[in-house]
């Protein structure tokens, strides 16, 4: 497993009871997390003092912020040199995976001394943690999200980032539409990065579901490849699903078009308090073993 090891504004303090105590910066948030199936004891009543707010699911399903504390609107975070904007969203989210930093410091590792200008492709974008990370070493993004509202919110972190002068696109979009249009187009990227989530729906209510339609997505994806591609990444949170299928599909796809080296497995954060580890996601990498 690979964990994000060098965060200073963000912390994983503990997990237990299906929770996981955190700190963003100055702001402790304790929020619900399915993997935490363990029995360390109740982490509200440990660490009440800390806690800014509490996120309690619903019966009926998502569930609402308990703001115990003055919590602002929205604040930032960084990593590294990177900044995000962190806010209260409806399904416990705070519009960034922290774990994803283990991928920002490989795509920022394989962008950076290349010597032509690499062209990115991020669809499922999100708010644009993967989009900062590779335009800050350098690459041109195209953005693509079917949510206006996270397409917008990536602007919000371009812009704290002082990287408005950089070169992106920013598509709300359905992303198999917007692909199979570069395709008759012509366009062509040195990397492409992907975060499908297990359903959902375009920008015109467009049908995903991860089990029907991710490898259909990466097929497509092959014909908007560069010569030279750089690297692939597909990541994902879906329940159930193994990072080997990641690489057997990058290994019949992408490594079809241009072998390379192909790596998987799981991405998490460590707890500071308890010593554990929280699985987070996994992933699944294509990467050119070409020299530069």
């Amino acid at each position: 497993m690979k964990t994000a090891k060098n965060w200073k504004d963000y912390e994983l303090i503990a997990t237990s009871r299906g929770q996981k105590l955190e700190r963003w910066k100055d702001i402790y948030l304790l929020r619900p997390d399915p993997q935490v199936i363990w029995d360390e004891g109740d982490l509200y009543e440990k660490y009440h003092s800390l806690i800014h707010a509490v996120y309690h699911r619903s019966n009926k399903g998502g569930g609402n912020w308990e703001n115990i504390k003055n919590t602002p609107a929205s604040w930032e975070i960084k990593y590294k040199d990177l900044i995000f904007n962190i806010k209260q969203m409806g399904f416990k989210h705070t519009g960034l995976f922290p774990e994803q930093a283990v991928n920002w410091d490989f795509m920022i590792d394989k962008i950076k001394g290349q010597k032509k200008e690499i062209k990115v492709l991020n669809l499922f974008a999100y708010t644009g943690g993967a989009t900062i990370a590779c335009l800050s070493a350098g690459a041109a993004v195209t953005h693509v999200d079917a949510s206006r509202g996270m397409v917008d919110w990536c602007k919000e972190n371009v812009k704290a980032n002082g990287l408005e002068q950089a070169k992106i696109r920013y598509i709300v979009d359905d992303v198999v539409k917007f692909v199979k249009r570069e395709i008759r187009r012509g366009n062509k990227y040195d990397a492409i990065i992907m975060d499908p989530p297990s359903y959902g729906r375009g920008a015109n209510k467009e049908i995903w579901d991860i089990e029907k339609n991710l490898f259909y997505l990466v097929s497509l994806c092959t014909e908007i490849l560069s010569d030279q591609p750089l690297f692939f990444l597909i990541n994902s949170y879906t329940t159930g699903l193994s990072s080997t299928v990641l690489k057997n599909i990058l290994t019949i796809t992408v490594d079809k078009k241009k072998k390379g080296e192909i790596t998987c497995g799981e991405i998490g954060l460590n707890g500071t308090k308890d010593n554990l580890v929280l699985p987070c996601g996994i992933y699944g990498r294509w990467e050119s073993t070409d020299e530069n």
